[in-house]
């Protein structure tokens, strides 16, 4: 289809707009049950005693997720969107029957590989793909959207997996639940969604190449901009990284502080489920809202939120309380999650902006591998509590780096 034919908006894109909304439904589902489950499946019916081996799980999850981001953001640009996005179905396909009939906890890790590969290929294409359809100025909702649905279905399926696990057990039934996901998400991939790479080339046409911005077109280019050389972008890469600190320790430490004081598989997906679902549904107003206000103090305020969250960990005794901190941290999530997404492509030309996503993505989903490394020997050494304590002063100094180096312009064209 020729540009001309083509129109940027949500509204004049609603259809496709909506069909990858829901398929990111589905990413995201496949990433709640193993965020319920998992854990438990290490502790009780592997016998991990290790923290840090537990959370080698997280550690395998984030060094291929993060890397891929990368890797797909630059696919995207050169093959398109769709074919990418197809192949990250692909490598969700094996990931549930892995963890069925895994003899060992290697089994468990390399199913988690595959994951990463999922995530990182098909999450990253609902995420450019709808900036490609949407245009700059409905940026912010469209990313809120894309999180939304996304963590709506880790948010649902958790709550679900964990009640299937106290029902059934933490394997097989929890699992064949993920697989028929897989197969309905690549179906979506391969039959009803579209390319969307036609309006990333609509929407150059309206900022054509700098002599500046050409230069960017590489990716090494692109990846030290984002990496290191501009400030606003340093300082958006590395509060995505440490938000993932965050959620790594709500993901594999919660769980493990949680059955240590005999709470149920039920109460531990409910508190799971929560988190995600006040992240998914607030983040909906907060990437508008961005649109309004700017970028700047949505990602600072999440980022105090969420230290203020970590930190109540210390004082955590009953299951009321894991739901207050379920709450706030999903609160201060909210705040954050969609806007670095959206500050991002604010700062990024349209010719290298699936590029910049993909570096952003890479060292904010890096999170997960750096988080379960120290996080899980934290714990092992410290204790969890002492761990949370750490970790509250870290994600509060990082939204004192984002007030300081971010400049106060990411605002919507």
């Amino acid at each position: 289809m020729s540009t001309r034919q083509l129109q940027l908006g949500l509204r004049p894109n609603i259809g496709q707009f909506t069909l990858l909304a829901i398929n990111n439904a589905f990413v995201g589902a496949m990433l709640g049950i193993e965020r319920t489950v998992v854990p438990v499946l290490g502790q009780r019916t592997f016998h991990l005693a290790s923290l840090a081996v537990l959370l080698s799980f997280i550690t395998s999850f984030g060094l291929v997720k993060g890397p891929l981001n990368l890797v797909a953001g630059q696919l995207g640009d050169r093959w398109g969107r769709k074919p990418v996005l197809i192949f990250g179905w692909l490598f969700a396909i094996p990931v549930p029957l892995l963890v069925i009939f895994a003899p060992s906890w290697t089994w468990v890790v390399l199913a988690n590989l595959l994951l990463g590969a999922n995530q990182g290929f098909a999450w990253s294409m609902t995420v450019t793909s709808k900036i490609d359809l949407v245009g700059p100025k409905r940026r912010g909702l469209a990313l809120g959207v894309n999180e939304f649905t996304g963590y709506i279905g880790v948010s649902l399926i958790s709550i679900v997996a964990g009640f299937l696990a106290s029902t059934y057990g933490p394997r097989p039934v929890p699992f064949l639940l993920s697989e028929a996901i897989a197969v309905v998400g690549l179906m979506m991939a391969l039959v009803i969604i579209r390319e969307t790479l036609p309006f990333a080339r609509l929407e150059l046409q309206a900022h054509p190449l700098t002599e500046e911005s050409s230069e960017m077109l590489s990716l090494g280019k692109v990846w030290r901009l984002v990496s290191f050389q501009d400030k606003t972008l340093f300082a958006l890469s590395q509060a995505g990284l440490v938000n993932k600190l965050s959620d790594t320790a709500i993901w594999g430490l919660v769980p493990v502080e949680m059955a240590k004081a005999h709470m149920t598989d039920a109460q531990i997906g409910l508190v799971s489920g929560i988190y995600t679902f006040t992240w998914s549904v607030l983040q909906l107003g907060s990437g508008a809202w961005s649109d309004r206000i700017g970028r700047k103090f949505p990602i600072v305020l999440g980022q105090l939120v969420n230290a203020a969250g970590t930190a109540l960990v210390l004082v955590t005794q009953s299951f009321a309380a894991w739901v207050t901190i379920a709450v706030l941290m999903g609160v201060g999530t909210a705040l954050v999650y969609p806007v670095l997404l959206s500050a991002v492509g604010d700062a990024s030309h349209p010719s290298w902006r699936g590029a910049a996503l993909g570096v952003y993505r890479m060292w904010r989903d890096g999170g997960y591998a750096v988080g379960g490394i120290l996080l899980g020997f934290g714990a092992d050494l410290l204790g969890i509590r002492s761990t949370f304590a750490l970790l509250s002063i870290v994600v509060f100094l990082s939204g004192i780096v984002v007030m300081i180096l971010m400049r106060e312009t990411l605002r919507a064209e």
